[in-house]
């Protein structure tokens, strides 16, 4: 099966990597190498002072010209609406993580991003953990987030132009569309 990509698919960057990989630091550079303003997508929930107080370093660390938009859950509605600005998500996992506990279903909102992401006329970057490289979980919920956090990753790098995966801050570029006109994405 071969999909045809639009534009805004074209322009789609995924970045995977490990904890503290420089994933963000990494998506960050690509986003604010563009004009501001820049549309900074936090999917992540404070349940504890520990992650009231990363969400705190990550919002003093931006540079001005950000903009951001809390969204646990509807980031296609996130990316609809501003579609002609550059988007960065961060973290595609922590999102899958607030759909899960709620109960929401994970693979409609998944087609539902992708679809908000064909739309776009500026560029988006989206950041997810790759959880799959390590060992399998010990229980049922674990294992689900790994299996569904996979899936998710999959469907994402089949319809984006760009994914790189980060390891020790160094971008290794796994797919690259965005700068060739030929061919349509892999089946």
């Amino acid at each position: 099966m071969n999909i045809a990509p639009s534009q805004g698919l074209l322009s789609a960057t995924l970045i995977l990597g490990g904890a503290r990989s420089g994933k963000s630091r990494h998506a960050e550079a690509l986003i604010t190498a563009l004009p501001s303003p820049w549309i900074y997508i936090a999917t992540g929930r404070a349940f504890d002072d520990e992650m009231r107080e990363r969400i705190g370093h990550h919002q003093a660390s931006r540079a001005d010209g950000w903009l951001t938009e809390e969204e646990p859950l509807n980031i296609a509605a996130c990316f609809n609406k501003y579609a002609d600005k550059p988007v960065l998500l961060d973290c595609l996992t922590l999102w899958l993580t607030n759909l899960i506990l709620d109960g929401c279903d994970t693979a409609l909102a998944t087609r539902q991003l992708i679809e908000s992401l064909k739309n776009r006329k500026a560029p988006a970057v989206l950041v997810g953990n790759e959880v799959g490289l390590g060992i399998v979980p010990e229980n049922k919920l674990a294992r689900r987030f790994r299996d569904e956090a996979g899936l998710l990753h999959q469907q994402l790098a089949l319809h984006v132009g760009k994914v790189l995966f980060v390891a020790a801050g160094l971008p290794l570029t796994l797919k690259d569309q965005q700068h060739q006109n030929t061919g349509p994405l892999m089946p």
